[in-house]
């Protein structure tokens, strides 16, 4: 298998091979990554005692590896230790409307991940993970908040998988029968977008604990991630 650090693309197997609407796809890394970043939200599948299984959860990348969490208590987590995953995000981005029921279509971008689901055993790195998970979200926020305690970090299980083999695909763009111009219907495409609204305090909050200033800047940039 190439060096996931170096080389600039993964390789294509039978597993992310892009079987339909080859154009679309892509298994460069980094439109891979790209993708995998700007999600707020992945899908793990994994199959247990013969049975299918997908569990949907938070994730973050560190350079070609995956991470995600839940809890300790998870008989998923526990179960999947050393075993093939696959993670997948997608992201749409608009509805796409044609002259015909049959060309309507959806903007998007999606990823396909495989690779081994390890635990995190050691706590110090787990905690290391989690710190680095809350700061790629909220930048500064883990410094400010109360320690975790051992009983917490005991709770919560952390994994991760090397990326083995991934593939990207997406749609942008106007619906695709510019040949039927001459039919009198309205075509175009409708953007979707998922974006933070304004903050909510807890209602137990004392007044005089205002919104912290790198919140309300990642608020009004109006990104996810």
């Amino acid at each position: 298998m190439p060096d996931s650090l170096t080389d600039s693309s993964f390789p294509i197997t039978e597993r992310n091979r892009v079987r339909r609407s080859h154009p679309r796809g892509s298994y460069d890394k980094a439109a891979v990554y790209a993708v995998l970043d700007a999600a707020p939200l992945c899908h793990v599948g994994y199959v247990i005692d013969g049975a299918p299984y997908v569990t949907p959860t938070i994730h973050w990348r560190h350079e070609n590896r995956l991470y995600w969490h839940g809890s300790s208590a998870s008989r998923f987590l526990r179960a999947s230790e050393a075993m093939p995953v696959c993670l997948t995000v997608s992201l749409m981005d608009g509805y796409v409307l044609a002259r015909s029921a049959f060309n309507h279509s959806v903007n998007y971008r999606s990823v396909m991940a495989f690779g081994t689901a390890h635990l995190i055993d050691d706590a110090a790195e787990a905690e290391a993970a989690l710190r680095a998970f809350t700061d790629g979200l909220f930048p500064g926020r883990w410094e400010t908040l109360r320690p975790m305690t051992a009983q917490e970090l005991k709770a919560t299980s952390v994994l991760w998988m090397e990326i083995d083999e991934a593939s990207v695909k997406c749609r942008s763009g106007a619906p695709g029968d510019a040949v039927e111009r001459d039919v009198p219907v309205w075509a175009g495409v409708i953007p979707m977008r998922t974006q933070l609204a304004a903050a909510e305090a807890a209602p137990e909050l004392p007044p005089d604990c205002a919104l912290p200033e790198s919140l309300a800047a990642l608020i009004a940039s109006g990104r996810l991630r």
